[in-house]
């Protein structure tokens, strides 16, 4: 009798489940054999998706998903790899990518001597007048000293020699400084008398000659001299020049595994110019892109509105943000706005950029119209002014502030009393964990241990406070490797070192993982739309060599990226990708 009535209910299951494998419509695409971390609490695990369109279907066990396996679904062997979701490039620099691309890299390069070479070497092969442009050198990371020193910088001497007839450009690692030779100081009109403009600086030599070195907001004199030579390209010229620098930086971000890139800042010329390649259908990244403070004008406020655009062309293309708007300037160079004056400069404090009167009037401007505000705040005046700031603009308006999402980027370098305003103000800790690994060696020069231990890159102290925190890469500032920047994040190794940078502020794999995924999508006012593997949700998903939420720390460097896939379509497969099959 037992057994009887214990099988009835059993059998009946049974065909249930036959019947239910019969109706199911079979995936496009099925990963399967493979380690899926979702970043979903309700099914945190599987070992195969199903896709649909450009959507995730079901998450499960391969045998689970055996059933979305029809005659003509495409089919992914993992091979055992991991699989998450797409990274969320939180904070970036979407065409300064793809022109850094096209530029001398300097990043890494060894000494000031060497960058003069590589100069040197371009100004034989380039046409007489044109600009020679490169990006990435630091200072304070060259192995010998680079010769004449003026306020902690080299002078353009080298690279004057090197190229006499050709305009020279090239970008601090931070972008929050340049270099540039004599030739392209004279198109732009520097000298010895010309003033330092408001939030920046042209240093001089002790004779009052120009040394070359443009600080913050001095870097638009030379920049507009370029800009000038640029324009006299031609319409074709400069269009083919545009697509290939945004071709070339969707590539790059692909390759290493980014399905969402938030773009800190362009115009609307520039985001007019990307819509377009969005209508021909030749965008796959998908693109979350802040407009320029520049753009916001009290005379013309209508053309920023009518570009404000929310998931156009399926989800490729959102405008719906003003920033990075400048607080100040950086580390590096000196000019982040500090409460008190650098340990290794007594007389500085560092430069804000842009008045906060004036960020308050573009905070005003998002209240009004619906965008989100973003501010760059690196040293810790600039954070507390403008913590006080979005302070004001909601108290005055009203307004909940965890329904703005309203960002500080970079929020490196905390007075320890504001660390707790991020979570109850709901302000958003945009940060980038690379940047502490590759900027610790200077921190405690510029800082002293005391300000650096209590608030430099307290990833984990935000975290406790209940603060949103994302994580990029800032590039072209460093490289797009989501992966270094994780490594970053729950190891604090500095590099170049054995040893780790205020390891109490670590972050733990999962919350590093949450920071390139669930919170890029929060922070994005996506968390519905992707961020996780989840039934309904976009398919961004990323496939790496490693798992790297379990690999020695050591191990996690050598991570590639085997596939990326944007919405349920393989957008870039890696060179030890494992088979596919049609089924």
């Amino acid at each position: 009798m037992f057994n009887h009535l214990l099988l009835a209910p059993l059998g009946a299951l049974a065909f249930a489940a036959v019947a239910a494998s019969a109706q199911t419509t079979p995936a496009d695409l099925v990963l399967r054999n493979g380690k899926v971390v979702t970043m979903d609490a309700k099914n945190p695990q599987g070992q195969a998706v199903a896709i649909t369109g450009d959507k995730i279907t079901a998450v499960g066990s391969n045998a689970a998903i055996q059933r979305y396996v029809g005659p003509k679904t495409k089919v992914i062997d993992l091979g055992g790899h991991l699989a998450i979701p797409g990274f969320n490039e939180s904070h970036g620099h979407f065409t300064g990518l793809g022109s850094s691309l096209t530029q001398l890299k300097l990043m890494g390069v060894p000494s000031w001597q060497d960058i003069a070479t590589m100069v040197a070497n371009a100004a034989k092969t380039a046409k007489p007048g044109a600009w020679i442009q490169g990006r990435g050198w630091h200072q304070e990371k060259w192995n010998r000293s680079p010769g004449r020193v003026v306020k902690g910088f080299q002078t353009n001497d080298l690279i004057n020699q090197a190229a006499p007839n050709n305009p020279v450009v090239l970008g601090h690692a931070s972008g929050h400084a340049l270099i540039a030779n004599a030739k392209a100081l004279e198109l732009a009109g520097i000298g010895a008398d010309t003033p330092s403009p408001p939030g920046g600086e042209i240093i001089k030599d002790e004779t009052g000659k120009p040394t070359g070195v443009l600080v913050d907001a001095a870097q638009g004199l030379l920049r507009r001299a370029l800009a000038k030579s640029l324009a006299q390209r031609t319409p074709e010229e400069a269009k083919s020049d545009f697509r290939n620098e945004v071709h070339l930086a969707v590539q790059n971000a692909l390759e290493n595994g980014v399905t969402t890139f938030q773009d800190m800042g362009e115009s609307l010329a520039t985001i007019d110019g990307i819509k377009q390649i969005v209508d021909e259908g030749n965008m796959p990244l998908r693109l979350y892109i802040l407009v320029s403070q520049g753009e916001v004008r009290p005379d013309d406020v209508g053309a920023l509105v009518a570009h404000r655009m929310i998931d156009y062309g399926n989800g490729h293309l959102t405008v719906r943000a003003v920033g990075e708007i400048t607080a100040d300037g950086a580390l590096g160079s000196r000019s982040a706005w500090m409460l008190k004056a650098y340990d290794d400069d007594p007389t500085n404090t560092g430069l804000n950029v842009t008045k906060m009167s004036r960020i308050k009037d573009i905070a005003e401007f998002g209240i009004a119209h619906g965008f989100q505000i973003s501010v760059h705040a690196i040293g810790d005046r600039a954070n507390r002014e403008t913590l006080d700031t979005y302070e004001q603009v909601f108290n005055e308006h009203h307004v909940k502030s965890d329904t703005l999402r309203w960002r500080i980027e970079h929020a490196q370098h905390l007075n320890p009393s504001d660390i707790p305003r991020f979570g109850k103000m709901g302000v958003v800790a945009s940060m980038q964990s690379i940047h502490e690994c590759s900027d610790a060696p200077y921190v405690l020069p510029r800082l002293g241990f005391q300000r650096a231990k209590e608030g430099a890159y307290v990833w984990q102290s935000l975290w406790k406070t209940g603060a949103v925190v994302t994580n990029g890469t800032d590039v072209p500032v460093e490289d797009i490797s989501p992966i270094a920047s994780f490594w970053c994040a729950v190891t604090r190794d500095k590099v170049g070192t054995d040893s780790a940078f205020f390891p109490e502020q670590k972050l733990s794999r999962q919350q590093a993982l949450q920071t390139y995924t669930t919170n890029g999508a929060y922070v994005a006012f996506q968390e519905h739309e992707s961020g996780s593997l989840a039934p309904g949700k976009w398919a961004d998903v990323a496939v790496l060599s490693r798992d790297i939420m379990t690999t020695p720390p050591d191990s996690i460097l050598g991570t590639k990226v085997l596939y990326t896939i944007i919405g349920g379509k393989v957008v870039y497969t890696g060179p030890q990708r494992p088979p596919q099959t049609s089924r």
